[in-house]
C-alpha cells in the first residue's frame, strides 16, 4: 500500500529524531529538530525518546504505527526482530487492532511483514504463554494491550504481573546483568501460585517482568488518554526503549504534554482527498428528538439520490447515537420509531452496543448489503471505521467540544479516500440535540484548528441560524450554501420578493423574513450577482433608497473580494520553469541524484577502506566521518538474543549489508564486490573478529553508508559543476509545460505552524502563510516584499512539507534548494527571494544556492529573476533597495 506524501513526511520525522537520539539526548535530538518548542522529559526520569505523532481523525494513525515499528528498529534500536507493546484505549479497539494486524491481507499486517520478512507474531496480551523462549529474537512480537490492563497501583492479582512457572524457560536464557536488574519476588507474591518462602529474592517470572528485559518499542495509540503520573509509573515497569504516541488531539500540557515531532495539518489530508471536508452541523435544540431523526434520514435520502450520479458504488449511512437504557430515546425506542412511524425496512437498520453487535461479520461497503442506519450508545467512540457513514444523528447531550471532535470524527472519512463528483457528498454532516451543544458548537472551530484542521476549511462548519428555518420536508433539501466568506449583509425591502424565481445556488445564500406580509429583511452571504441584484432593486423604491440600496450591494460584494485571496478569487499564478538537461537526444529534469546515472556512477572506483572500530560489549563504538570520529555512548536497547551469531558466515553478513544498506544508485552486481573488499580489509586488521562485525552490524551498516555517502557527494560535486557550467553543459530552464511548476490550491499544503500575527499581508496569493513568524528579519523581508508596488502577488514556498518549487543543488541530503518566497511582477517577471542572516550570508550553502538561483535566471531569457538578500548588504542597502535593485 503506498504511503500519503504527509504519511512519508511523518515517519520521516520520526526517523530523523529517533536516528539523532542514538548519538545524543533526546532532548537534545528534540531540541536540535523543533528549536522553538520545549521537550517534556515526564518527572524528569526519561532517558529514551518519547515522541508524538500528531494526525487529525482520518488520517491513517494506526497505519503509520505499524509502519513506525520499522523505523524505530532501523533507526534507534538497531534490531532486526523488536519487541513491541501497542498500547490501546478500549478494549473493543484492543480487539479491533489485534485483528487486523493478524490479517495478512490487511495494510497494517503487510506493513509489518514486509518490514520483518513475515517473521511476525501479534498477540493480545492475554495470551502471553503462547509465545515460546525461541521466538524472543527470531520474530518481530507485538503485544496488543490496554493501557488499563498495566496501569495499577497494586498488582497483586494482575496476570500480567503475576509469577508463572511456565515462563521460566524465557528467563533461563536472559544474561545475569539483565537478571539482576528486573523485579524480585515479595512477600506479596507468595500467595500467588504456590510460591513459598525459598522463591523469596528470585526473579519473578512474570510477563511484564519478561517485557521489561527485553526493553519494548511502546507504541501509544490515541496517547491522550495516558499522560497521567500513574501512566508514567505504569510504562517505567515494562522498561520501554522508546516511545511513540498517535493521536489526534494530544495532551499538550506545558509541563507533562506530548512531544509533537510531527503535526499533519487538515489541509494536508484534504489535498489527498482522505477526508470529508467541511462538516455541516445541525444544532436542534429547540425540536423534538422525532423532528431531529425525521431530517437526519431525509438527509441521508437527498445523499443517497445524489450519490447515483458517481461512478463508484456509495451507500450514504446515517450514525444514530442513542441514550443510554436510562434515558429517554434509548436503542429500542429509535429502532421502533424508525421502523414504526417511519416505515423503514428492519433489515436497513442495525445495533452496535455492547450487548448487541449486528454488524459483526457483515461487509457493511458491499453493494448487497442493505444497512442504511446504525444505532450505538457508545461504540462510536471505539474506532468506528466507515467511510459511508455521512450523517451523524445525536440524540445524547453533549456537553463539551471534546466530546463532539470525537464523535464528529466518525463521519470524516472519504468512500474510497477520494473527491467525489458531486459536491455534498464531500462534505460530513451532523444533528444534534443538546441544549448545550450551542455552547459547545462556539468553541468547536477552535477545536478543529488545534487537532489540526485549517480555520479556512472549517469557516462555514457552523450554519445553525440559516439551517433552522429550512423544512426539511419540502420536495427537495435545501442546497448548503457554499460562499467561502462568512461576510453577510441585511437589505430592507418594501415589498415581499418571490425567492422562488432566483436559481437555487443563489437561493441558498438567502434568509427572508417578513413583516406584517408587507415588507422583508433579506440576509444574504456569499457575493451577490447580477440577477440577485437586480432581483434586490426591484422591490426597492426609486430614487435615494434605490441607490442607497445600490451602494450597499457593491460594498458587499467590495468586502468579500477583499477579505479573499487571489487563489480564491480564481486568479493564476504564472508557471515556474525548472531545471532541465539534455542527456541522450532527450530533455528531463535535473535532480541531483539523477547525476550518479549521467556519470555513469561505480562505487568500486573508489577505496574500499573504512575506519571502523568495534564496540567491545556495546560500550562504545567509533566510526570515521570526514576525517572525524565520532564516539558513540553506550545506548540502551532492545535484548537481543544472538546465541547463534556464530554460525552465521561472513557472506549471510555481506548479503545481510546488501539489504540493509541503501543504495538505489548502484546495481548488487557492484554493491557485492565493494562491500566484500571492505570487510576482507576490516578482517585483515588484528583484534577484529567476524564475531565483532556481527555484533556491531548495524553499526557497520550505517559506517558503510556514510561512506558512501561522502563518495557520492564527492562525484556530485564534481558533476554538478561540470553539467551546469561547462561550456558544452546542454541544461535550460524550461518552459514546457511539462516540467514546470504550478502553484494551484490543490497542491499548495502548507503545513502549520501558518502565520498568525497582526500585520494583514494583502499580496500573498493563498489564505495561509506557512512557517512565518510575527517577528524578525524575515518577517520584515515579507512586510516589504507585501508592500512593493512593483510587486503583484507573492507566495511563501512551502518548505515543511518539501513541496514547493526547488532548485537542484549538488549534495546528497540537502539537495534541493527552496526559495523563500516567490514573486509575480506586475510586468509579468518571476522574482525569487532567498533571505539570509548576515552570519549564514557568506557560508558555502548559501554561496552555491546564490550560484544556482542566479543560473536558473540567466537560463530564462530575462522571465525570471533571483536575489539573495540580507538585512544590510556590503554597499549599504537595505532589504528594498537589494530587491528594486534587482527588480530595475
Amino acid at each position: 500500500m503506498q504511503l500519503k506524501q504527509y504519511q512519508q513526511d511523518a515517519l520521516g520525522k520520526l526517523s530523523e529524531f529517533l536516528a539523532l537520539s542514538r548519538d545524543m539526548q533526546p532532548e537534545n535530538a528534540f531540541a536540535q529538530m523543533l528549536p522553538d518548542m520545549r521537550y517534556k522529559n515526564p518527572d524528569n526520569q526519561w532517558s529514551i525518546p518519547y515522541v508524538c505523532v500528531r494526525i487529525p481523525t482520518g488520517g491513517g494513525k494506526t497505519l503509520l504505527a505499524a509502519h513506525s515499528v520499522a523505523r524505530a528498529a532501523n533507526d534507534y534500536l538497531d534490531c532486526e526482530r523488536p519487541v513491541v507493546l501497542w498500547l490501546v484505549p478500549s478494549k473493543t479497539i484492543k480487539a479491533q487492532t489485534v485483528d487486523a494486524l493478524n490479517k495478512r491481507t490487511h495494510a497494517y499486517r503487510a506493513a509489518l511483514d514486509s518490514a520483518f520478512n513475515r517473521e511476525v507474531l501479534v498477540l493480545d496480551a492475554e495470551q502471553f504463554t503462547q509465545i515460546k523462549p525461541q521466538d524472543w529474537g527470531n520474530k518481530t512480537i507485538v503485544i496488543v494491550s490496554t493501557i488499563q490492563n498495566f496501569r495499577v497501583d497494586d498488582t497483586s492479582g494482575r496476570k500480567i504481573y503475576a509469577h508463572h512457572e511456565d515462563l521460566e524457560n524465557h528467563f533461563c536464557r536472559l544474561p545475569e546483568n539483565v537478571l539482576h536488574n528486573l523485579e524480585k519476588i515479595g512477600e506479596q507474591d507468595l500467595s500467588e501460585n504456590g510460591l513459598t518462602q525459598q522463591n523469596l529474592g528470585k526473579v519473578k517470572c512474570s510477563f511484564a517482568n519478561l517485557l521489561a528485559a527485553y526493553r519494548p518499542l511502546v507504541i501509544v495509540d490515541e496517547a491522550h488518554n495516558a499522560r497521567t503520573a500513574l501512566t508514567f509509573a505504569t510504562l517505567r515497569r515494562v522498561n520501554p526503549s522508546a516511545i511513540v504516541e498517535f493521536t489526534a488531539t494530544p495532551n499538550e500540557d506545558k509541563h507533562h504534554g506530548s512531544n509533537i515531532i510531527y503535526h499533519v495539518g487538515a489541509a494536508a489530508l484534504k489535498a489527498e482527498q482522505m477526508i470529508k471536508l467541511p462538516i455541516y452541523v445541525q444544532d436542534h435544540s429547540t425540536r423534538s428528538w422525532e423532528e431531529i431523526v425525521d431530517r437526519a434520514v431525509l438527509q441521508r435520502a437527498d445523499l443517497a439520490a445524489k450519490a447515483q450520479h458517481e461512478a463508484d458504488y456509495i451507500r450514504p449511512i446515517v450514525l444514530f447515537q442513542a441514550e443510554n437504557k436510562n434515558g429517554e430515546v434509548t436503542v429500542e425506542k429509535l429502532r421502533d420509531y424508525l421502523s414504526g412511524s417511519l416505515n423503514i425496512a428492519p433489515e436497513k437498520i442495525a445495533v452496535v452496543t455492547g450487548t448487541q453487535r449486528e454488524l459483526d461479520g457483515i461487509d457493511i461497503l458491499s453493494p448487497t448489503c442493505p444497512i442504511e442506519f446504525v444505532i450505538t450508545v457508545e461504540a462510536l467512540k471505539e474506532g468506528w471505521d466507515c467511510p459511508f457513514a455521512y450523517v451523524f444523528c445525536s440524540l445524547q447531550n453533549v456537553h463539551s467540544a471534546k466530546d463532539a471532535e470525537q464523535l464528529l470524527g466518525r463521519v470524516l472519512r472519504m468512500p474510497y479516500a477520494k473527491k467525489r463528483t458531486v459536491e455534498d457528498l464531500n462534505w460530513a454532516y451532523a444533528h444534534l440535540l443538546s441544549p448545550q451543544f450551542g455552547q459547545a458548537a462556539a468553541s468547536l472551530t477552535d477545536k478543529l484548528v488545534n487537532m489540526g484542521f485549517n480555520h479556512l476549511d472549517i469557516a462555514q462548519i457552523l450554519r445553525n441560524d440559516l439551517a433552522q428555518q429550512a423544512d426539511l420536508f419540502d420536495d427537495d433539501l435545501p442546497h448548503l450554501p457554499k460562499a467561502s466568506s462568512q461576510t453577510i449583509s441585511v437589505f430592507e425591502l418594501n415589498s415581499v420578493p418571490d425567492v422562488a424565481v432566483l436559481p437555487e445556488n443563489q437561493r441558498a445564500q438567502i434568509t427572508l423574513t417578513t413583516q406584517n406580509h408587507e415588507t422583508a429583511i433579506v440576509q444574504i452571504s456569499g457575493s451577490i450577482t447580477p440577477e440577485t441584484e437586480k432581483w434586490l432593486l426591484q422591490h426597492s423604491p426609486n430614487g435615494k433608497k434605490r441607490e442607497a440600496l445600490k451602494t450597499q450591494i457593491a460594498v458587499h460584494n467590495q468586502k468579500i473580494e477583499l477579505a479573499k485571496s487571489p487563489s480564491e478569487r480564481g486568479e493564476i499564478f504564472p508557471q515556474l520553469p525548472q531545471m532541465c538537461v539534455h542527456h541522450q537526444g532527450e530533455l528531463a529534469l535535473f535532480e541531483s541524484k539523477s547525476l550518479l546515472n549521467l556519470l555513469g556512477w561505480n562505487i568500486n572506483d573508489y577505496p574500499a577502506e573504512l575506519d571502523f572500530q568495534a564496540a567491545c560489549n556495546h560500550l562504545q563504538f567509533s566510526i570515521d566521518v570526514d576525517d572525524t570520529t565520532v564516539f558513540y555512548q553506550q545506548a540502551e536497547r532492545s535484548l537481543q538474543i544472538q546465541d547463534r551469531f556464530l554460525d552465521v558466515s561472513q557472506n549471510d553478513l555481506l548479503n545481510w549489508l546488501d539489504r540493509k544498506i541503501v543504495h538505489d544508485d548502484t546495481p548488487r552486481s557492484q554493491m557485492l564486490p565493494f562491500l566484500r573488499r571492505i570487510v576482507d580489509n576490516l578482517l585483515s586488521k588484528p583484534n577484529l573478529q567476524l564475531a565483532d562485525l556481527l555484533q556491531n552490524k548495524f553499526a557497520l551498516a550505517r559506517a558503510i553508508e556514510n561512506l558512501m555517502n561522502r563518495y557520492r557527494e564527492q562525484a556530485m560535486s564534481q558533476g554538478y559543476q561540470q553539467t551546469l557550467f561547462d561550456e558544452q553543459a546542454q541544461v535550460q530552464a524550461c518552459l514546457d509545460a511539462q516540467f514546470c511548476y504550478t502553484f494551484t490550491p490543490e497542491n499548495y499544503v502548507p503545513q502549520q505552524p501558518f502565520y498568525a500575527g497582526k500585520y494583514r499581508f494583502n499580496k500573498h496569493f493563498f489564505p495561509e502563510i506557512e512557517n512565518l513568524k510575527d517577528k524578525g528579519e524575515e518577517f520584515d523581508c515579507a512586510q516589504i516584499i507585501d508592500t512593493l508596488p512593483e510587486i503583484q502577488y507573492w507566495i511563501r514556498n512551502p518548505d515543511l512539507s518539501g513541496r514547493g518549487f526547488w532548485l537542484p543543488l549538488s549534495g546528497v541530503r540537502n539537495n534541493r534548494f527552496f526559495p523563500d518566497f516567490i514573486c509575480q511582477l506586475h510586468d509579468g517577471r518571476i522574482l525569487l527571494i532567498e533571505y539570509k542572516g548576515e552570519q549564514l550570508a557568506s557560508n558555502d550553502d548559501s554561496k552555491e544556492k546564490r550560484l544556482i538561483g542566479e543560473y536558473w535566471a540567466k537560463m530564462s531569457g530575462g522571465k525570471c529573476l533571483f536575489a539573495m538578500i540580507v538585512k544590510q548588504d556590503e554597499r549599504g542597502r537595505d532589504m528594498r533597495q537589494q530587491i528594486l535593485a534587482v527588480i530595475s
